[in-house]
């Protein structure tokens, strides 16, 4: 399959690709090596995870980063509970010793977390590792072991090998510097907010129903809503919704009822003080040049 190819294939699922992410997809598949996303959030980092898995028919196992996460919670954990059960009904029925203890530390009380599934599946997987800029440094340690040698060491049951290379996926919003060491490891890939054409191709692609004026209407004044100074800047799933009210209400051009097209703001701007910048006026001139 040809980058070309791959860039098809996202598209028949309704993700428009750059060229330079579809290389970088690519390469990452034909080199099997991770591939880390950096951009602002809602650029669509995440969504290219989950289509990558519905274009090669692959399961998404996600493992969503945050500060405090350890291995436990990202490689594998013990199931507490029944191994507990477990030990009370031997010891009622009198076993004791070193086979209770073969079996409650034996793959069949092994909680797998998303690391620990992803090499254990027949079929890569697409392992999205979202939000690596949130979990800590230390966290990062552990992952660069399992993304060395894919595998794992449980100290009861030894080393557990990839069965299958996973198709790694990182993604950062850049809220804090990565290490270089996992730079390293990984291919690499700005996502910037698309350009009109191709925003216009993603509204297309998800609301075909949309009439062309109002699509243009719709990508260009989210396009210009994204030069004012926002806390929050509305992303491509944000436009989608923004589309979507618009059609839901009937309306075929922005510049009809600014009253109206004020209050569908609330499918873009997403905290008070950005509510309170853009006013109906304000909505109204951006409305006024966006066709």
């Amino acid at each position: 399959m040809t980058w070309t190819d791959l860039q098809s294939a996202l598209e028949g699922q309704g993700y428009v690709a750059s060229d330079d992410l579809a290389v970088a997809l690519h390469l990452a598949l034909t080199l099997e090596r991770p591939l880390l996303l950096e951009g602002a959030a809602g650029v669509g980092k995440t969504e290219v995870a989950r289509t990558l898995s519905d274009a090669r028919d692959t399961k998404l196992l996600r493992l969503q980063c945050y500060e405090g996460l350890d291995a436990a919670q990202a490689i594998y954990e013990w199931n507490y509970q029944r191994q507990l059960l477990t030990i009370r009904a031997a010891a009622e029925d009198g076993e004791t010793g070193k086979s209770v203890e073969e079996r409650i530390f034996s793959r069949d009380f092994l909680l797998e977390r998303p690391l620990l599934a992803a090499i254990t599946q027949d079929t890569p997987p697409v392992l999205l590792i979202d939000e690596i800029d949130r979990a800590d440094v230390e966290f990062e340690a552990y992952l660069l072991e399992v993304l060395a040698d894919y595998q794992v060491t449980v100290p009861e049951l030894g080393t557990i090998t990839a069965s299958s290379k996973p198709i790694v996926i990182l993604t950062s919003n850049g809220t804090r510097d990565l290490s270089d060491a996992l730079r390293r490891r990984c291919l690499y890939t700005y996502v910037d907010y698309p350009d009109r054409q191709t925003e216009l191709a993603i509204l297309k692609a998800r609301c075909p129903a949309i009439e062309a004026r109002l699509g243009a209407q719709v990508v260009g004044f989210v396009q210009k809503l994204r030069e004012e100074e926002l806390e929050k800047t509305p992303g491509i799933a944000e436009m989608l919704d923004f589309a979507a009210a618009l059609m839901g209400l009937g309306i075929a051009d922005l510049t009809d009822d600014p009253t109206v097209l004020h209050s569908t703001l609330t499918t873009l701007l997403k905290t008070q003080s950005d509510q309170a910048q853009i006013t109906a006026e304000v909505a109204a001139r951006i409305a006024g040049k966006a066709a």
